[in-house]
């Protein structure tokens, strides 16, 4: 039975990859193919992906229909508006068919994202409707908890940089390098993205919040950290901790601890995670605690002396409250009507741009995803369910829509600066300068896909799956301990 349920869940992977994936491709050509039909341009071939034809057809329109090998894309034949013969095959050439207006050149290249965005719209009009899944404590700016101190890639500790700026639990953060924020991944997003450096030479960022009514600025210095190395300053949500189980006899229920308490701060010091509580006994030993705590909807305090005991696993006296505790965060769903998360996703990948750009970044083409990867990432979401599909789906045909409008040759931005530039000029540029430097850039842009798919998708896959094969074997190895009795 778990096999079966385990190719189904493959199948569906599948197609939610094609449905979706390849969705965003089809309906981006679709746009041209309308555009091109409604102004009168002549279509030659609609292609899925490129490169030789898997399957082809002929429609009674005469127009070849076809599905190709490379999938990387698709295209439009329009012979009469440019002629891509390098990478879509044989066409007819310009020479022997009417010119077109610049009008119609501009309609028919644009019409390719704007029928990307209209499917992002309709998509986010979906998810605006059925609700999107959010962590609760990520919709606010305020600060949950403060890493002391954050793991480095060489599994080294480095002080927070968040916690050596003062920033501490429960302040707002109101901006970001001067970028107003609404969420803790807003925050997140412009710390990763963010292109600034201090003098030495080091990531840098600038933070505006609030502590205690009052308005600060600080300038922080990101760790780079991670398998990728982002930047990262050291807060996050804070989990909410709740008492799994009281152990009889022991201090926390002489002190009148219960199940299902939530347990908020320690001694005025906000509890973020589960281990929090067993980090700070272990600092402070004997010495009694002040345990903050929700119950019912109220707040109670009580103060527990931790009980010096002996643990048979690590072979020595540690100090324990008796309780066993889980953390977790809560899921709600949120409503976002669908222009806006249709111009978040726009904000968002022109961020992502401008970080590539920026010298000062540590974003490099590298942390991209490629056809590999986004593939991948659909199978994950498919995993989770059908609203976190559409969600990247969104993301996706944004990202497509602002990428095809860049004015680099091949893409139909590119197409669009050739087409402006002839306009300016008075006639047309000559063709073998079109077909040069189209070459040049369909060679850079293929081999700037390998290069993300190979030194990004791949090893980003080869490095998760040797990770999951750890976790697996710890797991296994663990199957038999307690939960987290501080």
């Amino acid at each position: 039975m778990e096999f079966l349920s385990g190719i189904f869940s493959s199948l569906w992977s599948i197609f939610m990859i094609v449905l979706f994936f390849g969705g965003s491709i089809f309906v981006h050509e679709l746009g041209h193919f309308l555009a091109a039909r409604r102004r009168g341009v002549k279509v030659s071939r609609f292609s899925i992906g490129f490169g030789p034809a898997i399957w082809s057809r002929t429609g009674k329109d005469g127009v070849e229909y076809r599905l190709s090998w490379v999938p990387l894309g698709g295209y439009v034949a329009l012979p009469q508006l440019a002629d891509m013969a390098a990478i879509e095959g044989e066409s007819e050439g310009m020479a022997e068919l009417p010119p077109i207006s610049y009008s119609t050149k501009v309609i028919v290249f644009a019409a390719g994202a704007f029928f990307n965005v209209l499917f992002a719209f309709f998509l986010a009009s979906i998810l605006w409707v059925v609700g999107q899944p959010a962590i609760e404590e990520e919709q606010t700016t305020r600060v949950g908890f403060v890493h002391k101190q954050i793991e480095l890639p060489d599994g080294k500790m480095a002080d927070g940089p968040a916690y050596l700026a003062g920033i501490q639990s429960g302040d707002t953060i109101l901006s970001v390098d001067g970028k107003t924020v609404k969420t803790l991944g807003d925050i997140g997003q412009l710390v990763v993205l963010g292109g600034g450096r201090d003098p030495q030479g080091r990531p840098s960022v600038e933070i505006e919040f609030e502590h205690e009514g009052e308005r600060k600025r600080a300038k922080l210095s990101p760790e780079l950290v991670g398998a990728e190395g982002n930047r990262e300053i050291g807060i996050e949500a804070a989990a909410k901790v709740t008492i799994a189980g009281v152990l009889a006899g022991q201090p926390a229920e002489l002190a009148g601890l219960k199940f299902r308490d939530v347990l908020t701060h320690i001694n005025g010091q906000a509890i973020g995670y589960v281990g929090f509580i067993s980090d700070y006994i272990r600092t402070n030993g004997a010495k009694p605690v002040k345990l903050t705590y929700l119950r019912d909807g109220q707040i109670g305090d009580v103060t527990v002396t931790p009980a010096n005991v002996r643990d048979p696993e690590m072979k020595a006296d540690v100090y324990r409250l008796g309780v066993s505790l889980k953390g977790g965060l809560t899921l709600k769903t949120i409503r976002t009507p669908p222009w806006e998360q249709v111009w978040d996703k726009a904000v968002w990948t022109w961020r992502t741009l401008q970080s590539l750009l920026n010298p000062g970044s540590s974003v490099g083409i590298s942390k991209l995803s490629g056809p590999v990867g986004i593939g991948r990432i659909y199978w994950d979401a498919s995993k989770a369910g059908i609203r976190y599909v559409l969600w990247i789906a969104i993301l996706v045909n944004v990202n497509l829509a602002i990428f095809n409008l860049l004015p680099i040759p091949v893409l139909d931005g590119g197409h669009i600066l050739f087409a402006t530039v002839a306009k300016l000029r008075g006639r047309a540029l000559p063709v073998n300068f079109i077909a040069a430097t189209q070459s040049v850039f369909i060679i850079l842009l293929f081999t700037m896909i390998l290069y993300v798919t190979a030194f990004g998708d791949i090893r980003r896959w080869i490095r998760d799956v040797k990770a999951d094969a750890q976790e697996k074997a710890a797991v296994e190895q663990k199957k038999t301990a307690a939960p987290a009795k501080p």
